[in-house]
Parts: C-alpha cells; structure tokens; sequence
C-alpha cells in the first residue's frame, strides 16, 4: 500500500525541548507526521516546542511528557502514554544527551561519570529498549512507493566523539562510543523483527547545548572545525534532516549505519 506520506505513522522523539530534538520534531511536522510524542526533563523546553509545532501546523496533535530517561519507571510510562495515546511507535529518536565537564580521566569524579553516561548511554538504551518492545507488537506501516515497510525505525543520536577522540572527555567520548556499538548490535538483534536501527554522529553543531561550551573546544576542535570541508558549525536542522531520512521508508534497506553529519570534520 503506498502511503500520502514518508510519515504516516507516530514519531517520538526525546531530547524535544530544544536543538537537535527540538529541530527533529519540527522537521517530523513540515514533512506530514501528524502524530508526535515529545519527551524530555525540561517542561518548559517541551511547551515551547508544542507551540511552535501548533502555531506552523494546526493539524498536528502531539503528546508532551516529562520524562527522566534514567529512570526505568519514568521511561515505561512514557511509553505506554504515547500507545494509550496514539496506538503505536513508528519513528523514535534518541536525542537526549548532556556534554562533560572538560577533564582528564584522573581528574574526572565518579559523579561527573556517572551523571554523563545515565543520560548518554544508559538513559539512551533504556528508551531503545522499551520503544523496540512496542515495535515488536505492531505490524509494518505501509510506505511512500509500496515497498515492504518496517514494524518501525530507531534512530539513536551518537557523536563524530564516539569515532574519533579529542581532549579531555574520555567519558563522553565513551558514552557516545558505546552508542554506535549498541546501535549495530540492535541492528543485528532486531532485524528479524522487521525494525531498523541507525544512529547519526553530528559533529559541531550550533545548539543550546553546545554554544556555551565553545571555549572548551579551542584550539583543538574549533580549529579543526573551521578548517574542515565546510568551514561552519553545522545547524540542529542540518542534523534533523539525515535523523528523517533514516527513520522513512527511502532508507529500508539501510540498518545499523552510523552516518556521519559533521561538515567533513573526521576526513582532515
């Protein structure tokens, strides 16, 4: 069956209260998904992003929910108030994530570690696995060209630092090295079940999160950035745009990729 829509399903999307997520989640809307669940701490953040979404696109209903993705509790009734909500997961994005305190491991204290991979890793892994069991129970949407579809698509925000290293953020860079290999292995694990998992690994990108912490990066990384193919720090909405293309049906045949969106930052 060929859908009106790359999107006719329901997407969730964590970290929705600003940048990368927030930039999906309006990108979801521009191009037809009119089912989106918003997630993230940050309530304020996530109220904003629902006004922007009702003020460009009256038809869009969305779900906002406070969740802390650390938390088993908070992530599993996150997920069962979207399904109460909307019947189904078709489009998760992981985007929540927090940066590190610039450090050397010896300098580094358990707390800063832990605090960066609750949300980095193990919070990331805690919404994958309970949104794939949702996926597991519902059948495949159909496509934009009539192709086979899939019973639905993660897709996991990791870094060019889960690739490549740069000073003082082991634990970062572990954190977002870890989410490229958890996302081949659920690639591997879930493809008998007819769900995709990819990740993206944006480079320096211009987003609340980042912007603050440039200082951290010079020489070293802005430097680099500056010099790299495209000498700019890239935008949320440059990020949104390949999380779309893997989570629609013009990526069916692309599982457990780990794409590289960083203006040519890990070729110099």
């Amino acid at each position: 069956m060929v859908a009106s829509t790359l999107f006719p399903g329901v997407a969730l999307v964590t970290g929705a209260a600003s940048g990368i997520g927030r930039a999906t989640a309006r990108l979801f809307a521009r191009e037809g998904c009119r089912r989106l669940v918003l997630v993230d701490r940050n309530v304020s953040g996530l109220q904003e992003t629902q006004s922007m979404l009702s003020f460009s696109h009256a038809d869009v209903s969305t779900l906002i929910t406070e969740t802390d993705i650390r938390c088993l509790e908070s992530v599993s009734a996150m997920v069962k108030a979207s399904v109460e909500r909307f019947k189904r997961i078709d489009y998760a994005v992981n985007a929540a994530g927090l940066m590190s305190i610039p450090s050397r491991s010896h300098e580094t204290t358990l707390e800063e570690f832990d605090r960066i991979n609750s949300v980095d890793y193990r919070g990331l892994w805690l919404v994958a696995r309970e949104v794939i069991g949702q996926m597991r129970a519902q059948e495949p949407l159909e496509t934009h060209d009539g192709r086979p579809g899939n019973r639905g698509s993660l897709v996991n925000v990791s870094s060019v630092l889960g690739q490549v290293a740069r000073p003082n953020a082991a634990p970062y860079c572990g954190a977002k090295g870890a989410v490229i290999s958890m996302t081949q292995a659920d690639a591997i694990d879930y493809s008998k079940d007819n769900i995709r998992v990819n990740c993206v690994c944006p480079g320096v990108i211009s987003t609340p999160m980042v912007l603050p912490n440039v200082g951290y990066y010079e020489p070293e990384i802005m430097m680099q950035t500056l010099q790299s193919s495209i000498s700019r720090l890239g935008t949320a909405d440059e990020v949104a745009d390949c999380i779309l293309f893997l989570s629609s049906s013009k990526a069916s045949f692309v599982q457990g990729a780990a794409m590289v969106v960083d203006g040519g930052y890990t070729i110099r």
